[in-house]
């Protein structure tokens, strides 16, 4: 009964230190390629964005609108 008990126990922490390296290196990998990817592909400048959003056409906003009035009108709760 104590060889399995030891067995066991051997078995347990071997299983949770492969499961802890693992994990390690996972963390590792993840903070490698995200210090890749922030280094090779920057954020865009807020100009960009700040534009991208500022072009108020009226004719989408009432396209867009009118999908979600249809929208609401067909799912309207009884």
């Amino acid at each position: 009964m104590n060889e399995m008990m030891s067995t066991g126990i051997e078995l347990m922490v071997i299983g949770m230190g492969i499961v802890f390296l693992f994990l390690a290196m996972l963390v590792v990998v993840i903070d490698g390629m995200f210090a890749l990817i922030t280094r090779y592909l920057p954020q865009p400048t807020p100009e960009l964005v700040k534009q991208t959003y500022q072009d108020n056409n009226p004719q989408l906003i009432a396209a867009i609108s009118s999908a979600v009035h249809h929208y609401r009108e067909k799912h309207r709760k009884l």
